[in-house]
């Protein structure tokens, strides 16, 4: 008789499905997984311990780059920590924004996740169209913060600027035709917000198209129904949020449940799944798009009918504007110690939580009183979904490795922190 054994396979980091840094260590029997067992900490960047040696205005571009395909959904978190340790609430028009530019960073971070998830599966045309559609929000950001990734837009007590006027046009170049570059700039000639709200109104024709691509496509179905079914109970006893959560058919939506911002202002509705698999998840981001150009129509009406301050006028808290900075002595000196010392926070603890696309991403901070943390926590949504790959690919195949990472949408940053 031949002798049956086990072996060992590690999966990753250098796969080019392992989004990034994911060492998996596999036990095999034959194809099928027998435990699996995550290693992490490849990309460990020491964000909370930089935090704590930083006044707090300045750690806000650390939170960028956390999860770095949904920036300014943590820069929110932040923003909301330092603001609740000191007290003050931002501008409603500020709060308007940050809502607008979270759906933004939704809508951004599901294309991304569409796009890999369906490359890892096997679809190659998901990713072209996914980054189309990219290119367009990315602009949204370069425009009010002139980085295209790591935008640093909000701070504590509001956003840095208004929606600018006037938004970026294409400008020729050797590589494109004349007739191209009108094409491009065809819905570029008026404000930030006219473009926006041409985006809004031509994203769920997209939407469709991934659908029609995907949602009754056999290969797909086949790949993801009924692969890493997760229970209403399980998925709470291992501490998911987000779509990994109403996947499996809980409805809980920070935006709703624990409102922040202008979501109570707005309206919306949370999808739901049926049976916590691959493919209910993947229905849930699909719906959740929907949604989240529902809210940009929304405050793109609002932020049009309503002007208004977008920081708050506490110089102990916001810097002066240039020119008072220019101008006046105050003005210089809230400027010099802005910039130098930061500000110093009542001693206490808070905790800020927003419902980031990937779930819950929280911050905890301890204050005593001095200009920096004394200690500062993050709840990353994906670090909880990471320590469920042994539960949730035991039993499978190996290549439905590949789709489980996919649904889990994993971003190192953030789980590694």
């Amino acid at each position: 008789m031949p002798e049956i054994r086990n072996y060992t396979l590690n999966f990753g980091p250098q796969h080019p499905a392992a989004h990034g840094v994911l060492r998996l260590v596999l036990e095999m029997d034959g194809e099928v997984i027998v435990r699996s067992d995550p290693h992490i900490g490849l990309l460990h960047r020491a964000t909370e311990k930089l935090a704590e040696t930083k006044p707090y205005n300045q750690c806000l571009p650390y939170m960028d780059r956390l999860d770095y395909v949904s920036m300014m959904c943590n820069e929110h978190a932040y923003s909301l920590a330092v603001e609740k340790l000191l007290g003050i609430e931002a501008p409603v028009r500020a709060q308007y924004i940050r809502t607008m530019f979270d759906e933004i960073t939704r809508i951004l971070n599901h294309l991304m996740w569409i796009g890999t998830h369906a490359l890892d599966v096997g679809a190659m045309t998901m990713f072209l169209y996914a980054f189309r559609e990219r290119e367009d929000l990315m602009d949204c950001y370069e425009a009010v913060s002139g980085a295209r990734l790591h935008a640093a837009y909000y701070r504590p007590g509001g956003v840095y600027r208004d929606l600018p006027d006037v938004m970026p046009r294409v400008e020729n170049n050797r590589f494109r035709s004349a007739a191209e570059v009108d094409r491009l700039n065809s819905n570029r000639g008026g404000s930030l917000l006219d473009f926006i709200e041409d985006f809004t109104q031509r994203f769920p024709t997209y939407v469709d198209e991934y659908e029609t691509l995907l949602t009754d496509n056999r290969i797909w179905k086949q790949r993801t129904v009924g692969i890493a079914e997760v229970t209403a109970e399980r998925a709470m006893a291992l501490g998911f949020t987000g779509p990994m959560l109403r996947g499996s058919g809980v409805e809980w939506d920070l935006r709703k449940k624990q409102p922040y911002a202008a979501y109570d202002k707005v309206d919306f509705d949370i999808p739901v799944g049926v049976n916590g698999d691959c493919y209910d998840r993947y229905l849930v981001r699909m719906e959740e798009m929907r949604q989240s150009n529902r809210i940009i129509c929304q405050c793109v009406t609002w932020l049009r009918e309503n002007s208004g301050p977008v920081m708050i006028d506490n110089h102990k808290f916001a810097a002066p504007s240039r020119k008072a900075m220019k101008e006046e002595m105050e003005g210089l000196i809230h400027h010099f110690k802005f910039f130098s010392e930061g500000y110093c926070t009542p001693p206490g603890e808070v905790y800020a939580a927003v419902e980031a696309p990937k779930g819950e991403f929280g911050v905890y901070a301890v204050s005593d009183g001095a200009n920096k943390p004394y200690r500062l926590k993050l709840r990353a949504p994906g670090f909880a979904h990471i320590a469920a790959m042994d539960e949730m690919t035991k039993g499978h195949m190996l290549a439905d490795v590949v789709a489980v990472i996919g649904t889990m949408d994993v971003v190192f940053g953030e789980i590694d922190r």
